[in-house]
């Protein structure tokens, strides 16, 4: 007797397969057996368990509805959840992993595009090509403009980083060859695990106190909530570039507001408590020259969705071919992971 294809359902919304999942990964998705797909443009719960019936794992993303507790009570055979997004929290609920359900991500494969985003806002702060650039457009003289607007060497600036995991553990690795000193808070990166990412573990007090540019990289957990309050960043340096691609929830928002008005700092945010941003957010005041603001854009780059997508076929191809896999969530993990 022939022997039945595993189910494997894609529980992805019409945008996301088309941005994650390019024709090879679909057709290596089709290799590896009886494959699922949501009937319509956008997904619902009933959808998910409707596709869920029968199947040993699935490929989720954003726009994937939240996993109930029951889940796995309705869905026995299903043994692993391959997110494509990074974020497991709100999907999975703790329980299912008690219950032996599985979960990989691929947060590692969106932290390359975050972290040339943090790189690249860095510099533009240290160089101000935009301001270079604007002067010039309105009719400003040559050498005056190149005397207007300082230039910094990011290689000479010592680096914050909050936060060591994916995406701040792949930005030190694009920092350290610049020659920045990077330091760096985390209460699990021990020192000799810090020298050996050529960075210097410090508290949270003294990295912010002697930074020249500060990025965020924490999850946003209950002790890291507006951990970044008026009395943290008063502690910044005059000039300071603040960074935060992670969760604005990580910063006490009027606190920074107010700094930003004041002058005292320079901010590039592409986070916000209420996404989108609304068109009368005090963000957007266009005469706050001392912030940059983006979309929730870091993470977002063509090569790393497409990433995100093989990754998780290749860690489903792992499931059924009963080998490690490579990004997998463990409950362990959880508590202290976004």
């Amino acid at each position: 007797m022939r022997k039945q294809a595993p189910v494997i359902s894609v529980l992805l919304t019409e945008k996301t397969r088309r941005m994650m999942l390019d024709d090879t990964a679909i057709a290596q998705l089709n290799t590896l057996g009886d494959v699922r797909w949501p009937a319509g443009a956008t997904i619902d719960a009933s959808d998910v368990d409707r596709l869920l019936q029968g199947a040993t794992a699935c490929l989720t993303g954003w726009g994937t509805p939240p996993f109930d507790a029951a889940a796995r009570q309705r869905h026995p055979r299903l043994a692993l959840v391959a997110h494509s997004a990074g974020s497991v929290r709100t999907l999975i609920p703790a329980r299912l992993f008690d219950d032996g359900l599985r979960v990989s991500h691929a947060a590692s494969k969106i932290a390359a595009s975050v972290a040339e985003f943090v790189v690249a806002e860095a510099l533009l702060a240290m160089r101000g090509i935009d301001r270079l650039h604007h002067r010039l457009r309105n009719g400003g003289e040559w050498l005056d403009v190149r005397a207007a607007v300082p230039q910094r060497l990011l290689g000479a600036r010592t680096v914050g980083i909050v936060g060591a995991g994916y995406v701040g553990r792949a930005v030190m690795r694009l920092l350290v060859p610049f020659g920045c000193r990077v330091l760096v808070f985390d209460p699990y990166l021990d020192e000799t695990e810090a020298a050996a990412l050529g960075v210097v573990s410090a508290a949270l007090d003294d990295a912010l106190a002697q930074s020249d540019v500060i990025s965020l990289h924490a999850p946003v957990l209950p002790e890291t909530r507006r951990m970044i309050g008026a009395r943290e960043l008063a502690l910044l340096r005059p000039g300071a570039l603040f960074i935060n691609t992670a969760r604005a929830e990580l910063v006490d928002q009027a606190a920074l507001l107010a700094e930003i008005r004041a002058g005292r700092i320079v901010a590039a945010l592409d986070v916000f408590d209420n996404e989108p941003l609304p068109p009368d957010s005090p963000f957007r005041d266009p005469m706050l020259a001392n912030v940059t603001i983006s979309p929730h854009a870091a993470g977002h780059t063509e090569e790393a969705h497409f990433a995100q997508g093989q990754a998780m076929v290749d860690e489903i191809g792992r499931l059924l071919r009963r080998e490690p896999l490579h990004h997998e969530v463990t409950r362990a993990m959880l508590d202290r992971m976004a």
